[in-house]
């Protein structure tokens, strides 16, 4: 892993070495224009032509069923059972409390505004996987689309190789009541959702997390198709800030969390000092050794760096400008930087604080921004789930305390009609 001296560094290099590396993206773009344009045309058919091509399994059908999904969900194991229910307890529960009723606003005496939510009618989760489905992410994103109220819930997910998925994922559908979960998987899964097939039913906004070819696909279907989405969400990345108070086993722990979802995942680690970091990185070699996808998690480590720092004051500026997914604040300081964080996904505070905690459990969501888009966008909520809707009513007095603000404002912009909605009605009253 590269260090880098964060004083040495000008305001452009930090820049530069904040940006993901993203120089295969054209050849993605053309890709997925591609499977977007046929699963557009062809519909179900492309979807089996697919799943044969990328995923090796020859589909009976695009989808399980109710019946199938209780049948494979009786097969899981009792310890994973509970481990899912308390993490669907701990995510309800924190998504819950997001349902805030606001209250009614009078603006002047007479116009009286607010708002209310209501659910996007049908929604898409994308629950990525392959030879491993992650029920995490199915809990992230079904929880809150059940609580808003989303009448519809099409859920894809790649299939497993006997056609279906396994029982934990099954297990998570029955828990949130999903009768039909799509084995459709990739940039062909987010198409099915953004067109509609034969099979699939057209959903008005997508959500999930996945790779390239599924962040992609997800950009290009939200202008081609008009389909909204959750947000870019690429591959995954962290940030610890650590000093002399962090523990650097938990620290390399962390590191190598993050780094063993794949080889284009980024495990950044921001310190005060070389000693820190130097403890670090020799603890992260001993568990490496160790880990069962040591070379998947190897190459993102080579593919992360280190950034030394004269304080956490300025680590935080480095954090701010790259923008983590994840933010671990490795030190017994962590409460008076939180005022200084202006960009990241999720944050992480302390030294028995670890992220996987958040990944599963916690009650936070993992659907977080990637690529530095947490400077414009939060994490997957309640929120995501429904549309605010304003209201205003106006009385009499209403009309006639804001009527001519409106006439003169009308007035100005030369757009008479307008004018003439409240002229009209102000005679009637006066």
């Amino acid at each position: 892993m590269k260090i880098y001296s964060y004083t040495d560094l000008s305001k452009q290099e930090v820049e530069d070495l904040c940006l993901r590396q993203l120089e295969d993206d054209s050849d993605i773009q053309d890709r997925v224009k591609s499977i977007l344009g046929t699963v557009k045309t062809k519909g179900d058919a492309a979807l089996f032509d697919y799943a044969r091509a990328f995923d090796q399994v020859e589909l009976q059908r695009l989808y399980i069923d109710k019946e199938e999904i209780a049948a494979i969900a009786a097969s899981i194991p009792d310890d994973a059972r509970i481990a899912i229910d308390i993490a669907y307890n701990n995510i309800r529960t924190f998504h819950a409390a997001q349902a805030v009723k606001e209250a009614k606003i009078e603006t002047i005496p007479g116009v009286t505004c607010w708002r209310e939510s209501r659910p996007v009618e049908r929604v898409g989760l994308y629950i990525p996987g392959g030879s491993a489905v992650l029920p995490s992410t199915f809990l992230m994103l079904g929880i809150p689309a059940v609580l808003a109220g989303c009448k519809e819930i099409v859920v894809c997910s790649p299939p497993q190789k006997d056609g279906k998925t396994n029982c934990f994922v099954a297990y998570v559908a029955l828990k949130l009541g999903i009768e039909r979960v799509y084995m459709i998987g990739g940039a062909q899964a987010i198409a099915a959702m953004a067109y509609g097939t034969e099979t699939v039913p057209k959903t008005f906004k997508i959500f999930g997390p996945g790779n390239r070819y599924v962040t992609q696909a997800k950009q290009m279907v939200q202008s081609l198709a008009g389909t909204a989405i959750d947000m870019p969400a690429g591959p995954s990345e962290v940030l610890v800030l650590a000093d002399e108070t962090a523990n650097p086993s938990y620290v390399a722990s962390d590191l190598l969390a993050q780094a063993e979802h794949g080889a284009d995942s980024q495990s950044i680690l921001v310190a005060t000092s070389r000693e820190i970091i130097t403890s670090i990185l020799e603890e992260l070699e001993v568990q490496l050794e160790k880990l069962p996808r040591k070379e998947v998690t190897a190459r993102a480590i080579d593919n992360s760096y280190a950034v030394l720092v004269d304080s956490l004051q300025q680590g935080m500026e480095f954090s701010n400008v790259y923008a983590p997914e994840h933010l671990i604040l490795a030190t017994d300081h962590f409460e008076q930087l939180i005022p200084l964080i202006s960009n990241a996904g999720s944050v992480f505070l302390g030294n028995l604080t670890p992220e996987s905690a958040g990944d599963y459990a916690s009650g936070t969501n993992h659907t977080l921004p990637t690529s530095g888009f947490a400077k414009a966008y939060s994490g997957v909520s309640l929120d995501s789930f429904v549309k605010k809707v304003t209201f205003q009513h106006i009385s009499p007095q209403g009309l006639q305390n804001i009527g001519g603000t409106v006439e003169v404002l009308a007035e100005a912009e030369g757009l008479r009609a307008h004018r003439n909605a409240i002229s009209i009605r102000l005679k009637k009253i006066v």
